[in-house]
């Protein structure tokens, strides 16, 4: 009978042994698959920040690309009309007269407008249209000047 109780005992110390070390292998593999989803989760999360940066940087570099397409747009505009302006002769003295206080006149009319925004826009508005006005304003103003230069073989 001892020999029936230590097969017994041996039996059932292996068991509960082979038990231990299955549930102690089974606890690692679920801490193993806990931590590799957390690194896939991390790199998940990284990969989308990375993503996102980039279509932000992207949208930027559009940005400035389309503000420099129309500044360019604006500075052609300008040299068109000052170049169309240059073709024009001279004309009666009423005529003259007109044309040359035409630019003075939209001028100050710009200057008025972007003065008038400034202190009746609200703030956020303020900004970007106040930024536009004074752009036409200083615009006009400097071809006005620019153009109004003394010419040679012409009196003002």
């Amino acid at each position: 009978m001892e020999e029936v109780a230590g097969l017994a005992a041996s039996a059932a110390g292996g068991g509960i042994f082979g038990l231990v070390g299955t549930a102690l292998g089974r606890v690692a593999g679920f801490i193993e698959r806990r931590q590799t989803n957390a690194h896939e989760r991390e790199r998940w999360v990284h990969e989308t920040r990375l993503i996102e940066l980039q279509q932000a940087a992207r949208a930027e570099e559009t940005e400035a690309e389309l503000a420099l397409a129309e500044t360019a747009g604006s500075w052609a505009g300008l040299r068109a009309s000052m170049e169309a302006e240059a073709a024009i002769g001279e004309s009666y003295p009423f005529v003259n007269a007109v044309r040359g206080l035409t630019r003075p006149v939209l001028t100050l009319l710009l200057w008025g407008i972007a003065g008038g925004i400034w202190l009746g826009a609200d703030a956020g508005a303020r900004t970007s249209i106040t930024e536009t006005a004074t752009f036409a304003a200083t615009a006009a103003t400097l071809w006005w000047f620019g153009d109004r230069s003394p010419r040679q073989g012409h009196s003002l």
